[in-house]
């Protein structure tokens, strides 16, 4: 791209939220399976029907506007935004429009300021498939009146790495407030680009272009690429930028004309006749705010300060929220550090539960049994090669960990015991005594394999080191 011009990247996310009803009806979210299973005549805009709020998607918007600072409204209103797709049957959608729920945001991304404009409400359209092979499209209304948010960001992003930060950040945020499981390739979290030029140092915004329904951090990183770089070919040979929507070409890694963006007036907005004003309660509002989880930024700073992990773990421990609760739950109960927590709850125990075709939401180890083996290690009752060994007869289902140990047998930790065993080896070994004498020190893993041999496997490494250093001075 010329550098003479300067980026302006504004984002439009579409958030679908995790309800069991749509937006205007107690039809199911979820279909029996096969197309056109999830609608009822409200979804269908049957004549003569009246569309219902469903709390559940207040309160998930509201959570979403006080996570990105917003001003929550006390009232709000739903309009209708007119226009002819085959998948909308009513032939408008239900939004909100001059009075959205929430205004006046702020996300912090890679130390610049991304301003929230608005967040509203709306139902999703349904579904057109085209078949071109058989020469016909077919429409499936499941998703028809699921129930949305869109935020909506200022002009104030400078580049597709700071667009796809800012995405990332937000996915994390409402994976976490549990609003929404940001499914992208269901479409459950998908964004529209607006993307513009504009000569260095000037204040008034080029005419700007919509990337529209990407639903790929790749893909939307590579179409800004590609569309700004169209833009700047044109502008630089003395051309001007058409204002329309367009689409990513994947295959062909370029973006695609669709039509003319259409503005506010073709859209013929109009007051929603069959529904009220939502109106806030204070009461309602501030339960919710005292209810609000810690969200994933806050929980890392927290992970760092007070238990001491590294960025590098805090950002492993915060990278789901399936992974945080497990984490936090297992160091509420053992008496194990946090470093040694993080590396058997992050190393060992996803390594295995990956290999063996388990998440932690389906894993047979629960936070009481990693706590109780970590305890065990703890203690020294058991070494950390068992520790291994028992956690995977505990993913199999063969016990509990202290069970679990007790059959296989604890670990020999007793000083005086181990002595034992280390004063028959030393005794045996005078070679590499003299050895050690001499300097090779490194012969004492020799020593060490041996006392293993003798305790059949059972020394506790730590302290058989302590005593054959010991030893080995004294001789």
């Amino acid at each position: 791209m010329k550098t003479e011009y300067e980026v302006v990247i504004g984002l439009e996310t579409h958030v679908q939220l995790k309800t069991q009803t749509k937006l205007f009806s107690s039809c199911p979210t979820q279909g029996a399976g096969g197309p056109n299973t999830a609608t009822d005549p409200i979804v269908l805009g049957m004549p003569g029907v009246l569309p219902t709020l469903n709390e559940a998607v207040v309160e998930g918007a509201v959570r979403v506007g006080l996570a990105l600072s917003c001003s929550i409204q006390r009232r709000s209103a739903f309009a209708r935004k007119h226009y002819f797709y085959p998948d909308l049957p009513k032939g408008y959608q239900i939004t909100q429009d001059e009075y959205p729920i929430c205004r006046d945001g702020l996300l912090t991304v890679d130390s610049r300021d991304v301003r929230i404009e608005r967040i509203h409400l709306e139902e999703d359209a349904g579904k057109t498939i085209h078949d071109p092979g058989r020469g016909e499209s077919r429409v499936d209304y499941n998703r028809a009146g699921t129930p949305l948010i869109e935020i909506v960001t200022r002009p104030d992003l400078r580049s597709p790495e700071e667009a796809v930060s800012y995405l990332k950040n937000l996915h994390e945020i409402v994976v976490f407030l549990g609003v929404s499981d940001g499914d992208m390739e269901e479409g459950n979290f998908r964004f529209d680009a607006n993307v513009s030029l504009r000569p260095k140092g000037a204040k008034e915004l080029g005419t700007k272009t919509e990337l529209k329904n990407m639903n790929s951090f790749r893909f939307v990183q590579r179409a800004l690429e590609a569309e700004i770089e169209r833009h700047a070919e044109i502008l630089s040979a003395g051309g001007e930028i058409v204002q329309e929507t367009r689409t990513w070409n994947e295959e062909k890694s370029r973006t695609e004309g669709m039509r003319s963006k259409e503005s506010a007036p073709d859209y013929r907005y109009m007051p929603e006749p069959d529904l009220s004003d939502l109106m806030i309660d204070e009461d309602w509002l501030d339960t919710i705010i005292e209810s609000q989880p810690e969200l994933p930024e806050a929980k890392r700073r927290r992970f760092q300060s007070d238990l001491g992990l590294s960025a590098y773990d805090a950002e492993v421990f915060t990278g789901s929220p399936d992974v945080a609760s497990y984490f936090e739950a297992v160091m509420g109960t053992t008496k194990a550090g946090a470093s040694r927590v993080a590396s058997w709850v992050g190393s060992e125990l996803l390594g295995l539960l990956s290999r063996n075709g388990h998440s932690l939401q389906t894993s047979p180890v629960t936070p009481a049994h990693m706590s109780e083996l970590l305890d065990l290690i703890e203690a020294g009752t058991v070494s950390g090669k068992m520790g291994k060994d028992v956690l995977e007869k505990v993913l199999q289902g063969e016990g509990a960990p202290g069970e679990l140990a007790s059959r296989m047998g604890t670990q020999l930790s007793n000083p005086d015991e181990l002595r034992t065993l280390v004063l028959q080896v030393l005794e045996r070994c005078p070679e590499q005594v003299n050895m050690y004498k001499q300097g090779k020190t490194k012969v004492i893993g020799y020593l060490m394999g041996q006392v293993m041999k003798e305790s059949r496997g059972k020394a506790n490494p730590g302290v058989t080191t302590q005593l054959l250093q010991e030893e080995l001075q004294k001789s």
